[in-house]
Formats: C-alpha cells, structure tokens, sequence
C-alpha cells in the first residue's frame, strides 16, 4: 500500500508564515497574521498586522499591491488566519478582499474568534471567491498564535514559564543570588520571549530579593510588556525598579491596605485585588482576569515558591527551561515541589524544542497531554 504524500505548505504560504512573525510584539492583542497576494505567479502584494487599531494582514498586502500599481482582480491571496468578518477596531478584511475583486484566497487556519470563525470564510465565498484551506500550514499559523488561540478557547493566556538552572536543576544559590546562571546569549534570548508576551509576570519575593526591571531591553522592541506582581499584602517597595518607565504595571493583591495601594499607585502602578480563601491571590482568578485584559501570552520569571503554585494549580502551559554547563550544589530549585509519595504522581512534561544557545542549552516542554495533541498548540 502507498502512503499518501505528506502535506506542504506552498512557498507564497511559508513567505505569509514568514510575515507573520514580523508582527510579535507589535499586533498585541490581535493575532499575528500574515499575507502574500500573488498574481500570474508573481507576488504583487505582502503585509502583516500592525498595531491594535492599525491594519490586518490583508488591508496591508492589497496596500502594497497597489502602490506597485499591481491589479490584483482574480489574483489569489494567502494568508495565515481566516480575514474577519466582523467590525472591530477596523473594518473586516473579507469586505476589503471582495472589494478587490480578488479571485482565490487560500487560508492556513480558521479564526477561533467565535465572531469569525467560519463567517469570514462563509462572506468570500459568498461573493464568488473562491475558498482553499491549507491545512499543512495549519499549526504553524496556530503555534504563532498559540496565545490569542488560547484566550479565544480557553478566556485566559497562554502561560509560559522562563526558568535558567543548573545541570543539578538549582535556579539560585540558597542565599537568592542567580545572576547569572546562564550566558550573555541565553539572556537575550530570554527577552526575545518576552518580547513575545503581552505581560511578564513575577512574584513580590523575586521584586525585594532581585529587584528586577523585567522590561524588554537586550533585543528590538517598539512595544513593552505588561509587567504584572504577585503580591498579596502590597510589600512592593515603592523604590523597586519594576515599577519604573517604560511600560505599565499591575500588581495583584489579596488584602485592600490603603497606604500601601496609594504608595504604589503613585509611582503609576495599577493595583487588583483577587483574594482567595487562604488569604493569599487566587492565581486562577487572576489569570482569568488577564484573559479578560486581553492578555495572549503571560511569560512568568519568578522564584521557586510562586513557580510550584502555578505549577500545582494546573495553570502552566509551557516550559522554558535555559540549562546552564555548571554545578551548582546546594541551592534553590526550579519549583519548590512538596515530596512525593509515589513517581508515578511526578508532573510529567514532553521536549517540544531543544536548541543550543550559546553555551546553554534551551528547553521548550508542555505538559504530556498537550504536547501530544495533533493540533500542536491545542489548548487544554
């Protein structure tokens, strides 16, 4: 019996793909699209999404069609996420093809915005362009925006957490001291990811024992993240240089002490109160709140304590672990884990990625289930 052939994904297609990545950290929170409109096989038109408000993928792309004086009636148009449908912060992609009259758009993947998905498809075709869906380039388009999938399935962010350790696992010396594990390489590395992410967030412990900035500075940025604290009783010093320009910063509290709220509202922080019963955050509750602030991908760098939580609240989507050539020895670890009676109850994760940086090795792994998925980035 002949196996079928593997899908491909078409050159015009790869290129959109290509494009697409050109919009993180910059399309947040829309998704990250890309499109290459081809016309008697030559590419005529390319784009990507621009900024919140600014233009989709596709308003770009018959954009720069036209200032090349190109005419793209019947032409076919590739793009990486189904053209929307819907009046949002602009007016829909799919009226703007069909305007055009281009003749054929192909897509990699449908919308998960239920405001979209399928109508943006369901108006071209209505128009009499023809619809293709390039399933080959399905995940790809999907892993890009893993984040804006996972907020439009699940209502929060796709959550990673960034950790550096030791071949003996260690993320800090037992006094605290961690800088620097890793080399120069793996750490602008690390502020690529979070380039990537809408929001880094830390826990007040890692703000007075590091007093990070945890800003975006090591790599090109035109936007920085949203720079979220866990801080249950407001211990935020007011000096600390998280809460310093560039960007916005949010803290998350459990108890409402108005002097130390107006402190750090002074210094422009904005403060949210998410109680649970044990008096510390509800760390799902306020994940769930980001998702509601339209947050796509939370990147988390905090310390062994805030990391378990996460961890045992079922809250972790990604790993991304930098191992460092060195030992350790006694020190603090990844996450601070109760024991385990049994291995078989041991957190189990699959190597989605492994690459070397630098010196160091990059470790990119999602939990066993998920990793499995077919979908690839399928949130749970």
């Amino acid at each position: 019996m002949t196996e079928a052939p593997a899908p491909t994904i078409s050159a015009p297609m790869r290129e959109a793909l290509a494009l697409a990545e050109r919009a993180i950290g910059v399309s947040e929170p829309n998704p990250r699209v890309g499109c290459v409109v081809v016309r008697d096989r030559t590419v005529v038109g390319r784009g990507h999404t621009q900024h919140a408000g600014g233009a989709h993928a596709e308003v770009m792309a018959l954009a720069d069609a036209a200032a090349r004086g190109a005419d793209v009636r019947g032409a076919t148009v590739h793009v990486t996420l189904e053209p929307c449908a819907h009046h949002g912060r602009t007016p829909p992609c799919a009226d703007a093809l069909v305007a055009t009259g281009v003749g054929r758009v192909v897509i990699a993947l449908r919308d998960p915005n239920p405001l979209v998905s399928g109508k943006g498809a369901a108006r071209l075709a209505a128009a009499g362009i023809a619809v293709e869906w390039n399933d080959a380039a399905a995940a790809a388009s999907r892993e890009l925006n893993v984040g804006f999938v996972s907020r439009m399935e699940r209502g929060r962010p796709w959550l990673r957490m960034k950790v550096a350790v030791s071949l003996d696992g260690r993320s800090a010396l037992a006094d605290g001291t961690s800088q620097w594990i890793t080399g120069t390489a793996a750490r602008a590395d690390g502020h690529a990811w979070r380039k990537r992410a809408a929001a880094v967030l830390t826990g007040v412990g890692t703000v007075r024992d590091d007093d990070p900035r945890l800003d975006v500075r090591l790599v090109e940025t035109v936007r920085q993240p949203l720079r979220v604290i866990v801080d249950s009783r407001l211990e935020t010093p007011p000096t600390a240089r998280i809460l310093a320009p560039p960007g916005e910063v949010l803290v998350y509290a459990a108890i409402d002490d108005r002097a130390r709220r107006s402190a750090l509202e002074a210094h422009g922080a904005e403060v949210a109160l998410a109680p649970s019963p044990s008096g510390k955050v509800d760390l799902a509750a306020m994940v769930a709140d980001l998702g509601r602030r339209e947050i796509n991908e939370l990147h988390v760098e905090a310390g062994e304590k805030l990391n378990a939580s996460l961890l045992a609240a079922g809250l972790v989507d990604e790993l991304l672990v930098y191992v460092a050539p060195k030992l350790l020895g006694d020190g603090r670890g990844l996450a601070a884990l109760p024991p385990l009676a049994r291995l078989d109850d041991a957190l189990g994760f699959a190597f989605v990625d492994v690459a070397r940086i630098g010196d160091d090795l990059r470790l990119l792994l999602r939990p066993s289930a998920l990793a499995n998925d077919p979908r690839s980035a399928a949130p749970r």
